[in-house]
């Protein structure tokens, strides 16, 4: 409950850190940013939400728009890369000790096949939907998807996804609809971002449930 308060209310708990600790506030939204996307045991951290408010915050001048664009493209592009190393020499091992059989082979084997093909669109796509932004890096590097290729689509969805929620908070954080409504704005932006996954989910379910019928009427 108190993530989910964070996540809501992180304008109110920004106001609060810059009031009692001041600079060091900087120091806090990088951690949880860099948390939120290099861990991926945490992927329920505020994310879209806490880069919203920050702009937001630095759209009234108290917090320097500048210093917050540099050290949340480090901390996402960072924490992009410690979650594909830990998948790299980590995650298969995880995976396929016989102790914890948590995924069967033939699905390992079909994520190896889904990354060689997909994985770079997979990486750059996953910035912009929670959760999966967390999940996806540990499983391409699990996946040996190549590092250079893994970098270069993360830095340029980094840049972009700080960019696009940094923006909107700074220059329309402060309406004053947006500060009334603050909790559903950013229930909005979950739900958007979340949106290609329901929709995902409803045409697997919907194709699943017709090629049953077909396989029955035949």
């Amino acid at each position: 409950m108190l993530i989910v308060d964070f996540i809501l209310n992180c304008d109110s708990y920004i106001q609060t850190l810059i009031s009692s600790y001041g600079q060091l506030v900087y120091v806090v939204i990088f951690i949880v940013i860099f948390c939120e996307t290099g861990l991926v045991f945490l992927p329920f951290l505020p994310g879209d939400s806490l880069i919203f408010a920050a702009g937001a915050f630095a759209g009234v001048d108290k917090m320097n728009i500048f210093v917050l664009y540099v050290i949340l493209i480090i901390a996402a592009v960072l924490g992009d890369t410690v979650n594909y190393e830990i998948g790299k020499h980590f995650g298969r091992r995880i995976l396929e000790y016989k102790k914890i059989k948590l995924v069967k082979d033939e699905h390992i084997k079909k994520a190896d096949e889904f990354i060689s093909k997909h994985g770079s669109k997979a990486v750059f796509l996953a910035r912009f939907i929670p959760i999966v932004r967390t999940i996806v890096p540990f499983i391409v590097g699990m996946g040996k998807l190549e590092y250079k290729k893994f970098l270069k689509v993360n830095a340029i969805g980094g840049v972009l996804w700080v960019t696009i929620f940094l923006g909107l908070g700074y220059f329309f954080g402060n309406l004053e609809i947006v500060k009334d409504k603050f909790s559903f704005i950013i229930l909005a932006i979950i739900f958007i971002s979340l949106t290609p996954i329901l929709v995902s989910f409803i045409k697997a379910k919907f194709f699943k449930n017709n090629n049953k019928q077909s396989e029955t009427i035949t």
